[in-house]
């Protein structure tokens, strides 16, 4: 799937996807419903990314507990690469909140043999982040909206 580096503010860099763009991974693959922006945070030792989705589907904010993601040189341009932990925060639609996919990472920590350190630091940062999105701190206030907007602007 490719993105739109829209801009970065004190959270991170900002990449925006427009509805109807075609998103695969192994398994599944859709079509997105609504405008979405992706987070990509500041900090390097941050272990997640944030989408963030426009009104009209399930869920405002989704966020993948990762290990930190990387800017990369790909032979077209930047690419941000991460490896996905299964853990999510999700705010649904109507505002609430929840963690998922729990029964996931345990079944795949025993599987791939995560390391201690890499299950604690899974644990620490969806535990933060989840405290985050339910207390709607920065970026999951609203932030967001605005590079919404930008990737909504023609041209």
């Amino acid at each position: 799937m490719a993105g739109v580096h829209l801009g970065a503010d004190e959270h991170g860099d900002w990449v925006g996807v427009p509805r109807g763009t075609h998103h695969a991974r192994p398994g599944a693959a859709f079509v997105s419903e609504v405008d979405t922006v992706t987070l990509l945070p500041v900090a390097t030792a941050q272990w997640w990314v944030a989408t963030f989705h426009a009104p009209g589907t399930w869920a405002s904010v989704y966020v993948d507990i990762t290990t930190p993601p990387r800017w990369l040189a790909g032979p077209d341009g930047p690419v941000v690469t991460a490896v996905d932990l299964d853990l999510d925060v999700v705010r649904r639609a109507d505002g609430s909140d929840y963690v998922d996919d729990e029964d996931e990472f345990a079944e795949h920590r025993v599987r791939y043999a995560y390391p201690p350190e890499v299950v604690a630091a899974a644990r620490a940062s969806c535990d933060a982040v989840h405290a985050a999105v339910a207390a709607r701190r920065a970026p999951y206030d609203g932030s967001a909206e605005v590079w919404l907007e930008r990737l909504a602007q023609p041209g």
